[in-house]
């Protein structure tokens, strides 16, 4: 540590310290147009300069910079070094008259008018005031090497290699974060219907999935880091004090011996674009159910604001239910959830807005408690409950100021009419379907399924967390639909089930079961192959198959298909059945 006066504060830092960090520590503010947390410092700008005074020498330093020694006493606004900034912001001020930071500067340093003309003035708002900071950080921290400076003096300039677009660029925008100006802009190219996921939600390449992620750990996109495009940044490892993040680290395949498997794998959500006649991937401000709740999400990308592509309000919502499920042509079962996450829906959204609602429904089914009292408030709250499945979203425009709008067509059975409903936004209540790898989970386990693709348990009233194999359980909506008062009751049922079996300490299995007689066996395997509940297999060094008791449910269908009749069931070998029969003669 060594101490330091600046300003006639003395102030205690550590060696090697910048006197611009020293200073923000003092409270000491010194002006600066080209620094970044980023970056290496290089005082290009001259604004930092500031007069450093050691013995009997004195000088003019860029703060930025210069490293701060023991016994040294620094001057941030001594005459010179006023005089020096003036000059400097009187030559930026006459060359980008019209930049924002440059002009908030300029106020600043008390500098209104600069005495003398340039010959490379820039009128531009958003000129580029060659700071540098872009070229550095492209060339020094991502490491793509695709900016630079072409010329010298008044002629200088940022530009790309050739003046054309270089396959290095990877479009991480790093350059524009740090441009001061804005000169350096991302655009994003305008899209029509399905939205973009950074138009629903910007994430970095490091981010928390959710705040009610768990564990809630951050997680490194590697295809969008910067740091596997490049091998530079790493700014993300420097700036994590328990120094958690290891870029070398690789996906890897953990094999864990278990008893039990409760299989709890979830659903997909219905790409409601299959059903085009709603506009989901057309139309602009048509949303599936997940984008919408991430829209209504505090900490999602509105900040829990209900708005539309163009930024404004809406002045009629649509709630559409019912997509993909109970249709014939896609999903005749009832999802379950949608009729009350909709009302929820139409709850927030009357609640932050002014909006007309509109739900259309098929028949509402608010079956749990408390459910039909949360339907008979909605009623009070003037939502429009509208009985009939919507045909189709089109495009429209509102009566009387001609703005664009969308258009909702249905059948309103209870009153026997057809209806237009103009709104500016469609949500749709996305069917819940099997994970679209559920047949390879299926097969890994042996479990069954049933017509409409979830897991079938033993048995839907007297045993439904538990499957046809012993030992594994499902739970949640991998068995079927369900709200989550149901899925956490499920897993909390076949948990009990698991730990019930492990505070036994041992397991009863079923006598019935099959046996290989090894005598008879000749190795052909066709037993290992029919099995459903792979509970045979071949044993190399004896050239036979063997059955695992615990696995064998004593289906016989090996007994059955063996050639050899070696395998049998136990306790029902032909012997055993032939001296049952001399009994009963006897």
């Amino acid at each position: 540590m060594v101490t330091i006066n600046i300003d006639g504060k003395s102030v205690e830092v550590l060696e090697e310290t910048t006197i611009l960090k020293a200073a923000e520590q003092a409270g000491v503010w010194i002006p600066t147009m080209c620094h970044s947390e980023h970056l290496e410092p290089y005082g290009v700008c001259r604004l930092c300069s500031v007069e450093v005074v050691r013995g009997k020498r004195s000088r003019i330093v860029t703060a930025c910079n210069f490293p701060v020694r023991g016994g040294m006493t620094i001057h941030t606004n001594s005459k010179k070094v006023q005089w020096l900034r003036q000059v400097i912001m009187e030559l930026m001020l006459s060359r980008w008259p019209r930049v924002r930071v440059v002009k908030e500067m300029a106020e600043r340093l008390a500098v209104k008018e600069p005495r003398f003309p340039s010959l490379e003035r820039d009128e531009a708002e958003d000129a580029c005031i060659l700071c540098g900071m872009c070229v550095n950080m492209c060339n020094d921290v991502v490491k793509a090497g695709v900016l630079g400076f072409a010329h010298s003096g008044i002629k200088r300039e940022v530009v790309l290699p050739f003046d054309e677009r270089s396959d290095s660029c990877i479009v991480c925008g790093a350059c524009a974060h740090v441009c001061p100006t804005g000169h350096i802009k991302v655009i994003l190219e305008d899209y029509r219907g399905k939205k973009p996921e950074f138009t629903l939600g910007p994430k970095t390449p490091i981010y928390v999935p959710t705040l009610q992620a768990v564990p809630r750990v951050p997680v490194i996109d590697a295809e969008s880091c910067i740091h596997f495009e490049t091998g530079g940044c790493e700014i993300c490892a420097k700036v994590c004090e328990p120094n958690a993040i290891d870029y070398s680290m690789q996906d890897e395949i953990v094999e864990i011996e278990v008893g039990q498997v409760l299989v709890s794998t979830g659903f997909d959500l219905f790409d409601a674009s299959a059903m085009a006649q709603y506009g989901y991937g057309r139309l602009d401000n048509v949303y599936s159910s997940l984008e919408f709740e991430s829209i209504l999400n505090s900490t999602g990308p509105t900040g829990g604001k209900i708005v539309m592509k163009s930024g404004k309000e809406p002045k009629a919502v649509g709630i559409i239910h019912c997509i993909g499920s109970r249709d014939t042509n896609h999903h005749a079962y009832c999802s379950r959830v949608c009729c009350m996450y909709a009302l929820k829906f139409a709850h927030l959204v009357r609640d932050r807005t002014d909006a007309a609602i509109y739900q259309f429904y098929i028949d509402m089914r608010a079956f749990g408690k408390g459910y039909e009292e949360f339907y008979n408030r909605l009623l009070d709250e003037g939502v429009t409950m509208i009985r009939g499945k919507a045909a189709e979203v089109v495009e429209g425009c509102w009566q009387g100021n001609g703005e664009p709008s969308l258009k909702i067509r249905c059948e309103d059975t209870l009153i026997g009419k057809f209806r237009e409903v103009p709104v500016d936004m469609v949500v749709l209540c996305n069917a819940i379907e099997p994970r679209r790898d559920s047949d390879a989970v299926r097969r890994l386990f042996s479990i069954s399924k049933s017509p409409d693709g979830f897991f079938l348990e033993r048995h839907p009233k007297l045993d439904p967390t538990s499957t046809a194999t012993e030992g594994v359980f499902i739970a949640g909506c991998a068995q079927g639909p369900k709200d989550i008062p149901d899925t956490v009751a499920q897993a909390g049922s076949a948990a009990a089930r698991i730990l019930s079996v492990i505070a036994k300490g041992e397991v009863e299995i079923e006598p019935v079961r099959a046996m290989v007689q090894e005598e008879y066996c000749s190795g052909c395997k066709i037993c290992n192959n029919l099995c459903p509940y792979i509970a045979i297999e071949f044993l190399e060094e004896k050239k036979v198959s063997h059955v695992n008791e615990a696995l064998c449910k004593g289906c016989g269908t090996c007994v059955a298909a063996c050639p050899s009749s070696a395998m049998t069931g136990h306790g029902f070998t032909d012997a055993q059945i032939l001296a049952e029969l001399d009994g009963l003669m006897i």
